[in-house]
C-alpha cells in the first residue's frame, strides 16, 4: 500500500501526467528512429557489399575486355608489317612502318613532323659548282643565272630542282624579281625531289610567300623534321597534333620482338605497341583508351601511380587489378558511381523511410491530441469547479437572506409594520433573484442540450430594451448609479422570441453594472446600421484583455477581472447569449480595452417594414 501511494501522488494530473506522457512519446519515437536507422543501415550494408561484388565483376570485364582489345591491336599490327593500311587505325593514333632509314606514318598527313629526314634524293653539289662560281666567288649574277637554266632542262627531277633554287636565287639577287617568281613558280611544280633538305615545291611556295602554305603544312603533306616544320610554320602548333609527333619521335625505333609501353610526353600519356618482322618495324601510337561502363568509374594507372586513362575516385572502395596480375601495362582501378541522392533511393529504402516516418508521425499527433483532450478536460473540470463554487455562492447568499427574514418574520420579532413590510420586500426581491439564477441555469442547460424552444415574432426592440432596464433601476438606484438609454427616435421591428432576447439584454446589462461598479452610469443605445438593428451597452468599467475576448463567450469561462473585482456570476452568461444571439441569426461583439470599459454589440436581422439606416 505504501508503494501505491506514490504513483498515485506521481500519476496525478495535469503536469506530472502530461510530462510522462510526453517522455514515453519521446522514448518512442527514439526508439522507432533508432530501429529504422538500423535498418537502413543494415539495408545499406547489404547494398554496399552488392557494389563490391558488381565492382570485382565490371573490373573483370574490364581486363578481359582490354586483353582482347590490345591483342586485336597486336594481331593488326602484324598484318600491317606485311601490308600497310588506312583502315583499323584509331582516329587519334597513327601507325608508323619504317624499313631501313625510310618511315612512312597512316593515316597520311597524321603526323606533322618526323624523327628522322626524308629520303628523297637531292642532287649532288658538284653539279652547281661551276655555277655556284659565278654567282658567289666572282659576283657575275646573270651568268651564273643563265648557267643554272641550262641545268633546268635536265631530266632528272633532283637536278632541275636545284637549278631551278639557284636561279630564282640569282635573279633575285639581281634585281630580276619578275623572272626569280617565274623561275620558282617552275620550281613548285617539281615533285619528288628535295633541295636545300626540304621538299622542292615547299621551298618554292615559301619563297613565293604562297598564303595557303599554312595550311598545307598542317595536312602533313610533306616529309619534314620538327626544326623544318617549324621555321616554314612560323606560329603556334595544335597542341594534339605537336604531341602526338613528339611521342613518334621518342619510340619510332623500338627494340625487336613485340612490345608495348606508355610515352608521357609533358603531362599526356600515348600508348605504343610495336612489331618487328626482320627490318621492318610497325608501331601504333594512340591516345589510352579503357572500355565503356555505365556503372562505374575506371582509371589505368602506370608505375609511377600517375593517372593514364580514365576516371579515378579516391571516395570509396575500389577493385584493383595490378599489372603483374594482369599482364596489361597498367594497374586498373574500378570504383562505383556516387551514392544516389534521397530523391533516387532505392524504392525500398524509400518505403522504410516513408514507413517509419508515418509512424512517428502517427505518435506525435496522438501524443499532441491526448495531450491536449487531457487539457481540455482538465481545464474543463476545473471550470466546472469553478461554476459549481460560484453557483454555490450565489445562492447561498439569497438563500441566507430569505432563511433570516422568515425566522424574524415566524417568531414575531419584526419592530413594526413598515418594518415587516421593508422585510416582505426584501423576500420577494430575494426570491425572484433565487428564482432567476435557477431559471438562467435550466435555460443554458437547455440550450445545450438543443431542447430550448423558441417562439418567434414581431418585436420592437427599442421597447424590450427600455422594459429590461427599468428591471435594474431599483439596483441601480440603491448604488448611486444610472442606466443612460438613448433611443433613435424611431421603432427598430425585429423577429424574436422575446422572452429569450430578454434573458440576453439583462445579462449584458447585469454585467456592465457588475463591472463597473464605481462609474456613475452605464449606456445602453439602439439603432438601425445596414438593415440590422444594433444593440450597443457600454460601461467604463475594468476592461477586457485580448486574450479573454477570444474565450469569454465559452461557458463556464470569467475574466481576471471577476477575480480582482470579486465579481458574483456563474461563467455562463454571456455563453448564454451567444446561444440566444446565434438562434436569432444575428452576431455579437465585443469591444474592449483594460481599463476603458467594454462595449457589447448585438447585430440582429431588421424586418423589411423598418425604418431605413441612420447613423
Amino acid at each position: 500500500m505504501w508503494l501505491m501511494t506514490p504513483l498515485r501522488e506521481w500519476l496525478k494530473p495535469p503536469k506530472n501526467l502530461l510530462l510522462i506522457l510526453f517522455l514515453l512519446t519521446l522514448v518512442s519515437v527514439t526508439a522507432l528512429a533508432w530501429s529504422g536507422w538500423k535498418l537502413l543501415q543494415q539495408d545499406r550494408a547489404g547494398q554496399a557489399q552488392q557494389r563490391l561484388e558488381m565492382l570485382d565483376a565490371e573490373a573483370d570485364r574490364m581486363v578481359v575486355t582490354l586483353r582482347g582489345t590490345l591483342a586485336e591491336t597486336g594481331d593488326r599490327l602484324s598484318a600491317w608489317l606485311a601490308s600497310p593500311s588506312q583502315a583499323g587505325i584509331p582516329r587519334d593514333g597513327v601507325l608508323l612502318i619504317a624499313r631501313d632509314n625510310a618511315l612512312n606514318a597512316y593515316p597520311e598527313g597524321r603526323l606533322l613532323y618526323y624523327p628522322n629526314p626524308s629520303p628523297d634524293p637531292e642532287a649532288p653539289q658538284e653539279t652547281f659548282a661551276q655555277g655556284e662560281t659565278l654567282e658567289f666567288q666572282e659576283g657575275q649574277l646573270l651568268k651564273a643565272a643563265a648557267w643554272y637554266r641550262i641545268l633546268t632542262e635536265s631530266r632528272e627531277a633532283s637536278i632541275r630542282a636545284g637549278a631551278l633554287l639557284r636561279e630564282a636565287r640569282a635573279l633575285r639577287k639581281a634585281g630580276r624579281e619578275a623572272e626569280a617568281r617565274a623561275a620558282y613558280t617552275r620550281l613548285a611544280g617539281v615533285g619528288g625531289a628535295r633541295v636545300a633538305g626540304v621538299p622542292a615545291d615547299l621551298a618554292a611556295r615559301h619563297e613565293l610567300d604562297d598564303p595557303a602554305l599554312g595550311a598545307e603544312l598542317l595536312s602533313g603533306r610533306w616529309h619534314l623534321t620538327r626544326g623544318q616544320f617549324e621555321f616554314y610554320f612560323g606560329g603556334p602548333v595544335p597542341e594534339d597534333r605537336r604531341l602526338l609527333a613528339e611521342a613518334a619521335a621518342v619510340v619510332w625505333n623500338p627494340p625487336s620482338g613485340p612490345g608495348q609501353t606508355t610515352v608521357w610526353i609533358g603531362h599526356t600519356p600515348f600508348l605504343a605497341m610495336w612489331r618487328t618482322l626482320g627490318s621492318t618495324r610497325a608501331v601504333l601510337i594512340e591516345p589510352p583508351q579503357l572500355p565503356a561502363a555505365e556503372r562505374v568509374f575506371c582509371a589505368a594507372v602506370d608505375s609511377e601511380g600517375r593517372l593514364v586513362a580514365g576516371r579515378r575516385d579516391r571516395s570509396g572502395r575500389a577493385a584493383i587489378r595490378t599489372a603483374a596480375e594482369t599482364k596489361l601495362p597498367w594497374t586498373l582501378y574500378v570504383t562505383a558511381t556516387e551514392p544516389p541522392p534521397l530523391s533516387a533511393m532505392p524504392p525500398n529504402q524509400r518505403y522504410l523511410l516513408f514507413g517509419m516516418g508515418v509512424m512517428a508521425l502517427f505518435l506525435v499527433a496522438g501524443t499532441y491530441f491526448t495531450a491536449r483532450a487531457i487539457r481540455r478536460e482538465i481545464e474543463v473540470s476545473r471550470m466546472q469547479s469553478d461554476f459549481v463554487s460560484a453557483v454555490s455562492h450565489e445562492f447561498r447568499s439569497p438563500l441566507t437572506s430569505i432563511r433570516q427574514l422568515s425566522e424574524i418574520l415566524a417568531l414575531g420579532r419584526a419592530p413594526g409594520e413598515e418594518r415587516r413590510q421593508l422585510y416582505y420586500d426584501t423576500l420577494v426581491r430575494e426570491t425572484a433573484r433565487l428564482q432567476r439564477l435557477v431559471e438562467a441555469l435550466l435555460n443554458f442547460g437547455r440550450m445545450e442540450a438543443g431542447a430550448r424552444p423558441y417562439h418567434f415574432e414581431e418585436t420592437d426592440a427599442g421597447a424590450l430594451l427600455e422594459r429590461v432596464a427599468a428591471e435594474f433601476d431599483h439596483q441601480a438606484a440603491e448604488s448611486g448609479r444610472r442606466i443612460e438609454l438613448t433611443p433613435p427616435g424611431y421603432p427598430c421591428p425585429v423577429e424574436a422570441d422575446s422572452e429569450a432576447l430578454a434573458v440576453a439584454l439583462r445579462n449584458l446589462i447585469d454585467n456592465a453594472l457588475k463591472y463597473s461598479p464605481h462609474e456613475p452610469a452605464i449606456w445602453v443605445e439602439w439603432k438601425m446600421e445596414n438593415g440590422q438593428v444594433a444593440i450597443r451597452v457600454r460601461d467604463q468599467g475594468a476592461g477586457i484583455t485580448a486574450d479573454e475576448r477570444r474565450a469569454i463567450f465559452r461557458k463556464f469561462v470569467r475574466g481576471s477581472a471577476a477575480a480582482a473585482g470579486n465579481v458574483r456570476g456563474s461563467g455562463v452568461g454571456l455563453a448564454m447569449v451567444l446561444h440566444i444571439v446565434d438562434a436569432h441569426h444575428g452576431e455579437i461583439h465585443v469591444k474592449s480595452e483594460p481599463g476603458s470599459g467594454s462595449t457589447f454589440t448585438i447585430l440582429l436581422p431588421a424586418m423589411e417594414k423598418a425604418c431605413p439606416a441612420s447613423s
